[in-house]
């Protein structure tokens, strides 16, 4: 299997640069960076093209401002956050192609820092547009790619750039991304426990049946395990769930079978009433084992579930988590994914937490400093784990 080249087998002294970085940050009302976890990511490579001398142009995207101009999903206050981090000044345009760009762009000295404004402002960003992809390409000399988030879109900046720039290697942040989510699942230390999660079996289908070809273990919570509910000739009352799925959830029951997987789906949950997400309230709870009754929703794994998963996780060597295991944004739908959370950041083992919800969820519980890594795609990290190509990682020079 063929590897992307990183910036390690490269010299990019002196240099200009085009680096995709991920700086797809969120911002409060006030515009304010909430969550700086994107942009600390990036600095391992940042700081070693600094160090050979490179002239570093960066590029992002933020938020989904198809293709106009967004004053409000500017990358202005990435930039001072960036200046700070780094203890120097980081240069920023009002756009990412024309004229005054690449003028910006050829008067930078080695080491020096110009971020782009927000490449999605231009729709030729998400078509990959020819006409626009050259002109982005036509700024720098090499390519660095180190946005995993977005690696699984053939979009200008992740994949058309490559046809005009060379070398093209990946940064520090996919290296390691493509070790853990790549080489440690895929050759796994066992045992090797995967805890699936979050809402539809529908988005996670792909992966669990890969992963069902890899794993000792399989934990299923979150609402997806209702529809495994229901596979299973129970009822589950009102809780979120996909009827249309509960023929591909017996698939991956019997498929766990066929492989001796131990798939474990919860034996107790804690059901609502009077569920308000907006508000983070619910009116009422209760706690059962086996079926959910009519006019009851499942928001949470039980008690029993709880211990069952966690000494299943305390076994393992390796541990992949993707996908909370009820409404942890509401406190007392939490409790489940916390512990789950305790009993992955407790282990002895290597955890990778898979990106999206899982990620935000770890943050929450407290433990995030205790994982040994949190992958910062949503959309890639299933691709990837689905055994798909990444366009932006196929895109770049192989070893």
């Amino acid at each position: 299997m063929s590897k992307a080249k990183t910036i390690d087998s490269v010299d990019l002294a002196g240099k200009r640069v085009f680096v995709r970085v991920d700086f797809n940050v969120p911002l409060d009302s006030n515009g304010t960076i909430s969550d700086d976890s994107r942009i600390v990511a990036a600095l391992p490579t940042i700081n070693k093209l600094i160090e050979q001398g490179a002239k570093i142009i960066l590029g992002s995207h933020l938020g989904r401002p198809k293709g106009k101009r967004v004053p409000e999903m500017s990358l202005a206050p990435v930039a001072k956050e960036l200046s700070n981090k780094l203890g120097k000044l980081v240069a920023f345009t009002d756009d990412c192609i024309g004229d005054k760009v690449k003028a910006a762009a050829e008067a930078l000295e080695p080491g020096q820092i110009l971020l782009l404004e927000n490449l999605r402002f231009h729709e030729g960003e998400e078509k990959n547009d020819p006409a626009f992809t050259e002109k982005l390409a036509s700024i720098a000399e090499a390519y660095v790619n180190d946005a995993f988030g977005t690696a699984h879109r053939a979009h200008a900046s992740t994949a058309g750039v490559c046809d005009f720039l060379s070398p093209k290697v990946a940064g520090y942040l996919i290296e390691k991304e493509l070790a853990y989510l790549g080489e440690k699942t895929g050759n796994p230390e066992h045992p090797f426990v995967v805890i699936l999660g979050g809402a539809k079996v529908s988005d996670k289908i792909a992966v669990i049946d890969s992963l069902l070809d890899k794993a000792d273990t399989m934990l299923i919570g979150g609402a997806m395990a209702y529809t495994f509910a229901l596979a299973n000739g129970r009822t589950v009352g009102d809780s979120l769930c996909e009827i249309d799925k509960v023929e591909t959830a017996k698939a991956a029951i019997n498929k766990a079978a066929e492989k001796g997987v131990k798939l474990l789906l919860p034996t107790d949950n804690l059901i609502a009433k009077g569920l308000d997400f907006k508000e983070k309230s619910v009116a009422e709870t209760d706690t059962i084992s086996g079926n959910i009754p009519d006019g009851w929703e499942g928001v949470d794994i039980g008690p029993e579930t709880i211990k069952a998963f966690s000494e299943e996780i305390a076994s393992a060597k390796t541990i992949l988590w993707n996908g909370p295991m009820g409404i942890f944004e509401i406190s007392e739908c939490s409790k489940g994914t916390f512990a789950v959370a305790d009993a992955v950041a407790s282990s002895s083992g290597t955890s990778i937490i898979g990106g999206g919800d899982s990620v935000k969820a770890i943050k929450k519980s407290g433990f995030s400093d205790k994982v040994t890594f949190m992958s910062t795609g949503g959309g890639a990290s299933l691709e990837f784990l689905e055994g798909k190509t990444l366009p932006g990682v196929a895109a770049l020079d192989q070893e």
